[in-house]
């Protein structure tokens, strides 16, 4: 029987769960990766890149949103490589047969060049759809909805 393993992932928190047969969710483990502007703020960095106001290319004053910095695509990349280790090893050690990822757009782009070949060969099912915030019945729904999403 095929041992199925769910990541639901975004740039900050991600959870690995374990599919049943009658389709219950067990959680298997839980990452959580702080956001990039806030290690830097926590390290005493400058949050560079951060929305609020300031000067635009027009001169005056006003309300902009600068690009994301390249420490918040670095930490994502990196949060993106601990989650593909996690998922390679498991596959490795034979502890699931088949991958299905739920994960925003960024962490999917991110994580699928990080799986290893026998990972990737055992992702059934890759959902761009951040469901890092939901629990219980509400997950279990929005996960099988996901499985019927055509390929």
């Amino acid at each position: 029987m095929e041992k199925t393993w769910i990541l639901i992932a975004n740039g900050e928190r991600a959870r690995c769960f374990e599919r049943a047969p009658d389709h219950s969710l067990t959680e298997l483990t839980d990452f959580v990766f702080p956001r990039a502007s806030l290690v830097g703020q926590a390290e005493g960095g400058d949050l560079t890149g951060a929305a609020g106001k300031g000067h635009g290319r027009t001169g005056h004053a006003g309300t902009q949103f600068e690009p994301k910095t390249q420490s918040e695509d670095k930490a994502r990349a990196s949060f993106a490589r601990q989650l593909a280790t996690y998922l390679n090893d498991s596959v490795t050690t034979q502890r699931c047969s088949a991958l299905v990822l739920i994960a925003s757009s960024q962490m999917l782009g991110e994580l699928k060049p990080c799986l290893s070949v026998a990972a990737q060969k055992t992702v059934r099912r890759s959902v761009i759809s951040d469901l890092t915030q939901f629990t219980g019945p509400e997950l279990r729904k929005r996960v099988d909805r996901a499985f019927e999403l055509p390929d």
